[in-house]
Order: structure tokens, then sequence, then C-alpha cells
């Protein structure tokens, strides 16, 4: 690892990621094999004023003990200091980063139903809380080489390479040269002009269509608008990066309308464990058929998690020709295949894709369409001739994607 990209890199989650404003506190959590590059990020944090940083260290292994050994009794039970942490996030509204580098296979063999039962039970003492901080608080999520993610993606490097690997992919996704923070700000104009443009369109609907049998078509919602790059929190208007790195322009689908089938085009990681070779078929917005030939029970599961758990909440644009796709590599780490491929989501979508939608309560943004759930999982689709065409207002038709790739 390149210890000067390593500290550009960290100074590109700081000021770029979060953007840890003076006085503010700093929640960063990661495993305990990232100490580089957590120890970086602290001092970048302290640099730029923050007030306070806290670390929360986190082990897979010892999580997978937890969820084997643990009763579902215990998993479900919400601890009072728990409550108290997230009040502490309502009131003070620390910056979040955080920095994934998991096993894409480390959770295999766990009970997933015992999981998702204990994530139905304390979801619902969480949400309130979760309510009062949305669109609030800046926040990034961002990727860190370990040796078992790297040995995943390069099984025929030793491990020391791997590693090497995997963190020169990282930065190169990331767009860390030295020149970071720069690139960073080229790369968020050329998202937000994409945006400008489709958003002047007033779409109503996308149809997709790929050899691979792909046919679908997703409403969306006349008065929301499509994103990308940086976003700005509420009521603070501190604008931050929540995905380092990031290729995607976004919306929120309308909740009900979606209609055909869609394959996937990379695989999933889920909960620890790997979705493969995929399809999720639609009927009046709902998932209502998943196949799978690796996962498929997991990815049954996933959908059932609660009501609303199989409509979408997001459509995302990616060109096939993106700079994390052209690397040639499968990261099975969804923050990165995400970005390399066309995706959408199941489960809750963002409010903040609503026009002037802090004009608007909670119960006003749902009326409209915006999907509520306890999960949010991206799955990729973007194939090498993946054609979408955008239906406006008026009925005209426009090519948004063909080949693969931006048609404009």
């Amino acid at each position: 690892m390149k210890k000067a990209l390593l500290k550009n890199y960290a100074e590109l989650l700081v000021k770029m990621g979060v953007n840890v404003q003076k006085g503010q506190e700093l929640n960063v959590y990661a495993s305990i094999d990232q100490v580089p590059l957590v120890t970086e990020v602290v001092k970048w944090a302290y640099k730029v004023g923050a007030k306070k940083v806290n670390v929360e260290w986190g082990c897979q292994e010892v999580s997978k003990l937890h969820y084997k050994y643990r009763s579902l009794e215990t998993l479900s039970t919400v601890e009072n200091w728990e409550v108290e942490k997230m009040k502490h996030r309502v009131e003070a509204l620390p910056a979040r980063l955080l920095i994934v580098s998991d096993d894409p296979d480390g959770m295999k063999g766990v009970d997933q139903k015992k999981i998702a039962m204990s994530r139905r039970a304390t979801y619902p003492i969480m949400k309130p809380f979760i309510d009062q901080i949305e669109n609030k608080e800046q926040w990034c999520i961002a990727g860190a080489s370990s040796s078992k993610w790297a040995k995943k993606v390069f099984p025929h490097l030793s491990k020391a390479k791997a590693v090497e690997a995997l963190w020169d992919a990282i930065f190169t996704s990331s767009r860390v040269d030295g020149h970071a923070i720069e690139n960073w700000e080229k790369h968020n104009d050329n998202l937000t002009k994409k945006c400008n443009y489709l958003n002047s369109l007033k779409l109503k609907e996308l149809r997709y269509t790929s050899s691979n049998g792909t046919n679908l078509k997703v409403g969306l919602i006349e008065n929301a608008v499509f994103m990308g790059g940086n976003e700005k929190a509420l009521g603070s208007n501190i604008i931050f990066n929540p995905n380092i790195p990031s290729e995607e322009i976004f919306t929120t689908p309308k909740k009900g309308l979606a209609e055909g089938i869609v394959y996937s085009a990379k695989p999933l990681s889920y909960q620890g464990q790997l979705i493969e070779n995929f399809s999720v078929r639609f009927e009046n917005g709902k998932a209502v058929e998943v196949k799978a030939e690796k996962g498929e029970e997991l990815l049954k599961e996933m959908i059932s998690m609660d009501e609303t758990a199989g409509y979408l909440g997001e459509v995302a644009l990616i060109a096939y020709d993106s700079p994390i796709n052209n690397t040639g590599l499968l990261f099975f780490e969804t923050l990165y295949d995400e970005n390399a491929s066309c995706h959408l989501a199941l489960g809750r979508g963002f409010s903040n894709c609503i026009k002037d939608y802090e004009k608007y309560t909670k119960e006003e943004i749902d009326e409209m369409g915006i999907n509520d759930s306890m999960i949010h999982v991206d799955f990729m689709i973007g194939s090498k001739d993946m054609s979408i065409v955008g239906i406006t207002s008026s009925g005209e038709e426009i090519q948004i994607f063909k080949d693969g790739n931006w048609a404009f």
C-alpha cells in the first residue's frame, strides 16, 4: 500500500466524503484490521476541527459467533444504552463514516432466518430515531482492502499481493492519485450535468430491455428528481458525498409501478453471503417471484423482511463503460459493483429525491409513492447491450441508454 495515497484517501473521506465541520463529532465504523486507514482518518478529522472522533471497531468472525450462540430473544433485545446512543445521534448529528472490508463469504453458514427475525424485532424500536435523522446527517461509505476480501477478488495471487492489488483497485475506483479532492470536484460537476439533463426531460417511466431476458417497466414519481454525486444535508446545507466511489445517477421510483422481469448482471453480497445468477419478476410494483442459481432462499428471505421489502426503492443509471467496470474486476462488494453497472434497489426509497422534499411531511412523501422498508438492497442489472428508454409526461420516447452506455 502506498502510504501517500492512503493519506490522500483519508483526506478525501474526511473532507469530501463526510465533510466534517469544525466542532462536529465524527463516528467511524471499521473492522479491526483497518488501523492504518482509521488512524489517518482520525488525524484528518481533528485537523479540520472535529470536536470528537468516536471509533467503533467490528470483527466479522466475532459477529458470526454472536449470531450462532446468542438466543433469538437476546438478539432481539435493544438495550437501554443502545437507545441512548440513538438519542445522541438525533441530538448531536455526528458525521458517520462506514469503512467496509469484510469477507464477502464471511457469514456463510449463519442462520439467516434467525438474523431476519431479530432484525424484525429491533427495527420498530430504532425506526423512530432513523426517521428523525433521515437526510439531516452527513454520511459516507467507503472501502478498504483486507486479506480475505482481497483473496476473493484475486484468488490466484498471494495474500500480500492480493491485498496490494485490491488497494490499487480501490484507489483507482475512488480517483485517488494524490489529487483526489480536485478529481472529485470535477466528477461531481459532470454528474450534476447529467442529472440536470434527465430532470429536464420530465420522465414518467423507464423501460429496460436486454438480450439476457430483462424486460421491465418502472414508473417514476411526477415531482421526483435524479440525483448523483454529492448531496446536501437538510437543515445545515452541508455538502457531502455518501458513496466513494460513485458513478451513479439515481432516483426513487413510484411504489406499485413496476412490471416485468429483470436479470442480475453481477452477484449480490447480502448479509455476508453471495446470491448469484438470479432474476426478479414484478407485478403491480412488487417482487412476486425470484429465482437464483445460488442463494435463492436467502433472496426469498430478503424480499420478505417486511411487507414492503419487495417493492423498489431506487433506480440507478451507470454506464457499462464506467471506470469501475473497466477494471475488469468483480469486487463482490455492492459499494463497488453497483457503481460498475446499472442497478435497482429493493426496499426503502429516498425521500430527498422529491423536489423540495423538506416542505412535506413524511406522510405526504409516502403518499407520493416513496417506498418505506427496513431494508435497502442494491442489485446490479446493467449488461453490455442494455437499452433504457424513457417515456416523458407527453408520451415521447427518448433513448437514455443504448448498448449499455449513455445515449447522450
